[in-house]
């Protein structure tokens, strides 16, 4: 049986956690994120797809092929 591949997001910050609430700025830091440019590669999950809903406005997204 063939396993199915998995999508896979990837996650970069485009603005500062400076002033921001500390769910938001922890929520930034499960992601592996924590400055300006810095970029992470996730597997699709309902769990990420609503850690980046959480910081939409500091982050952007891709699905990667």
């Amino acid at each position: 049986m063939a396993k199915k591949k998995q999508q896979r997001i990837k996650v970069t910050q485009i603005r500062s956690s400076i002033g921001r609430k500390p769910d938001q700025r922890k929520t930034l830091i499960a992601l592996g994120l924590g400055r300006i440019g810095k970029t992470r590669e996730f597997t699709d999950t309902p769990q990420i797809r609503g850690m980046i809903d959480k910081v939409k406005h500091l982050v952007s997204w891709e699905e990667v092929k």
